[in-house]
């Protein structure tokens, strides 16, 4: 890699990861797509993986008192199933098509809480928060941008922002988890040149995510949660591109 490539990744990630830091997700939706532009896709799928689940780890850690596990824990089994899926489908199944969708659902659910906020309810059954989690283990595992889906799920279950905040990175802990045990031993990914660029590329993440989170301390409360549903809004027109790639 030379020196310019080298200060491409470390901007993209100091931006992608400080945007975490503030929000509680948001890193692949930036790193993704921008180090897609240096490397195979599948290459940078593995390393954004493996930097959220340490990054998110730490952002968690930072605010624990506001996670709330109960919620986390009950993403589990729908995100071991989907991760499973997901990986099957890598490279079998035109992927445009189910993007579209959900990039419109997810910039709808961003629309709607910022038009009125403050009307958004929690309430979701069961089954739709495991079919939910499902959609967030196989998204998580093909594009390592799962952050939205498990942003619209504790929305249905949680009214704080601050809990929601807290609580995403943990879901994409368990997320990335469970992708990272099926994707690094698959075929989809160079796992000694992934774990190369870690070792440069976590340094940047963990100091990122901390400056984000002393950042959001100075954060009105609903100005984060227009934060939030703006960067709800970007994901889902982000996911809408692929339809035309």
């Amino acid at each position: 890699m030379n020196h310019f490539d080298l200060a491409y990744a470390f901007l993209v990630l100091l931006l992608a990861y400080t945007v975490m830091g503030i929000t509680g997700f948001g890193s692949a939706l930036i790193a993704v797509p921008l180090l897609a532009w240096k490397w195979p896709l599948p290459e940078v799928v593995a390393l954004v993986i493996l930097l959220d689940v340490p990054a998110s780890s730490l952002h968690a850690v930072l605010n624990r008192r506001q996670v709330r596990w109960e919620s986390v824990q009950a993403m589990l089994p729908g995100m071991a199933a989907g991760t499973l899926l997901g990986l099957w489908l890598i490279g079998s199944l035109d992927k445009r098509w189910p993007l579209l969708l959900l990039g419109l659902y997810i910039a709808w659910v961003g629309l709607r809480s910022l038009r009125s906020p403050a009307s958004v309810t929690p309430g979701i059954k069961p089954t739709a928060y495991h079919l939910g989690s499902a959609l967030a283990g196989m998204i998580e595992v093909m594009f390592a941008t799962a952050g939205p889906i498990v942003v619209t799920l504790l929305q249905k279950r949680l009214t704080d922002i601050r809990e929601i905040r807290a609580t995403v990175p943990m879901g994409m802990v368990v997320a990335g988890s469970i992708a990272l045990m099926t994707l690094l031993p698959s075929s989809h990914a160079d796992a000694a040149q992934t774990l190369g660029r870690w070792v440069v590329a976590f340094p940047v993440s963990a100091l990122s995510v901390f400056i984000g989170n002393r950042v959001a301390g100075h954060i009105p409360l609903p100005l984060m949660r227009r934060l939030m549903a703006l960067l709800l809004v970007c994901s889902g027109v982000a996911l809408m591109q692929n339809f035309w790639h």
